[in-house]
């Protein structure tokens, strides 16, 4: 091996230097990931400005993407140079490749950081949904009570009041009003 490489051209080097010590820099990026380990320290200044800017949503520059140019730039130019291309189609599809990658990886990460989601629950979301009743509830806010409501997507347990005149109580179906400033539902009851 030492041998061959010694024998290559400094353009053919150049690629197989790149290949090796991206996809050993890729290899370790995909163990940490799969092992739960913290990227953050490793990509460095290079992210870090950019996941400062809250502007940025898509970021095509990262180093885990960069990472992903130079493998497949090193690997494709090492593919060109065996098929026998010039010197410039070579740079021109391995770029072209590289770029590529760099595409994929952002739009993959972007696309990902979609899925996820805040775990926060926004109240306003329960206004107008129907829910029953869990525990009774006060006629005339005189006692708070809870509901059994589906919000964002999840069945919860919430306290909830009631403006209407007669107690409401466990298994009475009711619609979501109002919601205070201190997060309580005030609820009435469905006519059947």
């Amino acid at each position: 091996m030492e041998l061959g490489f010694e024998m290559m051209t400094l353009f053919e080097k150049i690629y197989w230097v790149t290949a090796v010590v991206a996809s050993i820099f890729l290899i370790i990026l995909l163990l940490l990931t799969f092992i739960g380990g913290e990227i953050d320290d490793i990509d460095g200044d290079v992210d870090a400005e950019i996941d400062a800017d809250t502007g940025i949503d898509f970021q095509f520059l990262s180093f885990k993407n960069l990472v992903g140019f130079f493998t497949i730039f090193g690997w494709s130019g090492i593919a060109c140079l065996d098929a026998g291309m010039s010197t410039a189609v070579t740079v021109l599809i391995s770029v072209m490749c590289g770029l590529l990658m760099m595409f994929a990886m952002a739009s993959l990460f972007y696309y990902l950081g979609k899925l996820q989601s805040s775990g926060t629950l926004k109240l306003k979301n329960a206004l107008n949904q129907i829910g029953e009743v869990y525990l009774t509830i006060g006629a005339n806010r005189a006692s708070i009570g809870k509901v059994s409501i589906n919000v964002q997507g999840t069945l919860r347990e919430l306290e909830a009041l009631t403006n209407a005149d007669i107690d409401l109580v466990q298994g009475n179906v009711v619609i979501v009003k109002e919601v205070t400033a201190n997060g309580i539902l005030i609820v009435e009851p469905i006519n059947k």
